[in-house]
């Protein structure tokens, strides 16, 4: 475990720094084999990613051609809502264009849409926990890294827009794991739905603010390309592993099938978002492995979380009230699981509180579990659970419904 990787940025440090962080003792002792230890190959592989980002968007997008719309009158003309539908013509004959024309057009020949059904059934079942995981444990846990919180600090991101942003990655991680059941589509991510879609306007949308950072000055040398390809793996086992190993930590039952579904769900969705299919780790094992050679080499600054932490764990007294007792108590709620879940050491660093009670706050894990696991069997409880679900969701998508054009 000793090896010193050949660090080129300034935002790597070697894999034993910080070996002692709670995370990384957990995944050594629960997760990986005994004689594991960290591969020079994938470090390697690491240190170039920082370096590349997604050649076929940004070519577009550095010369002024958006491709979300495009895209999608060309291939699902039906789903656009504005009346031009005039496609830029210098875009039908430029090589970057047509290919995502090919890659958005069909399936490719290594997705397995039942395999992925089976993972987004099982991604689907505990829906009011899910919310939860990535709120508490995916993004939380990913603002002790410096490298991933900075560009959503300097486009102020999750800073001032906590809400609207919390909620569009929420709805970009439920249309990714829609299933026929709910869709109506014939397979999970069929070409027209709505995590295909959501798909291309993420791939632009990172674009535009890999160009924009670059355009302010970003520091390459020290922190790698701007969203880059190391990064957005990272951020591929945020929505993948990490809600997955959280779902069992609070109880949930997933087989060795439905794991290898949701990893295989989100590899087609990740691939689609511009990550280079080699760079993703295929198995359970080798994702466990990828995450904590990542997270051993990331130097960790929490200062610069801290915001985006605080105004995440601030946003149910912002949403009920700042002397609201129920928002209080959510807030409460939220921090036990990120630290029951990531580790102390991180809650620390980020400034989240700490109560005494810390796992009597935690009385209402089981609780979700438990009306998560009654809709299965009771339709009934499943009516009420998803009219409550829907309600709730509504209510938090007031903000993007009356200010973000994609949602009108």
């Amino acid at each position: 475990m000793s090896h010193s990787p050949n660090l080129k940025l300034g935002r790597t440090t070697s894999v034993d720094h910080h070996a002692d962080l709670q995370v990384l003792t957990r995944i050594r002792k629960f997760l990986l084999p005994k004689a594991f230890s960290v591969s020079p190959a994938l470090l390697h592989e690491m240190n170039e990613g920082y370096g590349i980002a997604d050649p076929l968007a940004d070519a577009l997008l550095t010369e002024g051609n958006k491709f979300y719309q495009p895209l999608i009158q060309e291939l699902a003309p039906n789903l656009l809502k504005s009346k031009n539908r005039s496609v830029i013509p210098n875009l039908l004959n430029h090589t970057n264009y047509l290919a995502l024309c090919e890659q958005f057009a069909t399936h490719p020949k290594w997705y397995d849409p039942k395999l992925a059904e089976v993972g987004a059934i099982a991604y689907r079942r505990y829906p009011l926990m899910l919310i939860w995981l990535l709120r508490n444990v995916a993004l939380m846990a990913g603002y002790s890294i410096p490298a991933l919180s900075l560009p959503l600090i300097k486009t102020g991101a999750l800073v001032h827009d906590a809400l609207p942003r919390l909620m569009r990655t929420y709805a970009y991680i439920l249309a990714v794991s829609e299933h026929p059941a709910l869709n109506g589509h014939s397979k999970v991510l069929a070409i027209g739905s709505e995590g295909w879609r959501q798909s291309i306007l993420v791939r632009q949308i990172h674009g535009m603010v890999r160009l924009g950072l670059q355009k302010d000055g970003w520091d390459a040398d020290y922190w790698g390309v701007p969203v880059n390809q190391t990064d957005m793996v990272a951020t591929h086992l945020q929505f993948s592993l990490l809600i997955m190993r959280g779902l069992k930590l609070l109880g949930a039952k997933i087989s060795e099938e439905e794991s290898q579904g949701i990893l295989h769900l989100w590899m087609l969705a990740s691939w689609w978002l511009g990550v280079d299919l080699s760079r993703l780790p295929s198995t359970e094992q080798d994702c466990w492995a990828w995450l904590y050679t990542y997270l051993a080499t990331q130097k960790l600054d929490f200062e610069v979380g801290k915001p985006l932490a605080k105004a995440l764990h601030d946003l149910p007294s912002q949403i009920m009230g700042e002397e609201n007792k129920k928002g209080q108590f959510v807030e409460l709620v939220n921090a036990s699981v990120t630290r029951t879940l990531v580790g102390d050491d991180i809650g620390d660093g980020l400034g989240l509180p700490k109560t005494r009670w810390r796992h009597g706050v935690l009385v209402s894990v089981p609780l979700l579990f438990g009306m998560d696991t009654a809709r299965q069997y009771n339709q009934n409880v499943a009516q009420r659970l998803e009219a409550f679900r829907s309600k709730r969701q509504d209510n938090m998508n007031w903000w993007l419904k009356q200010h973000d054009a994609y949602y009108q």
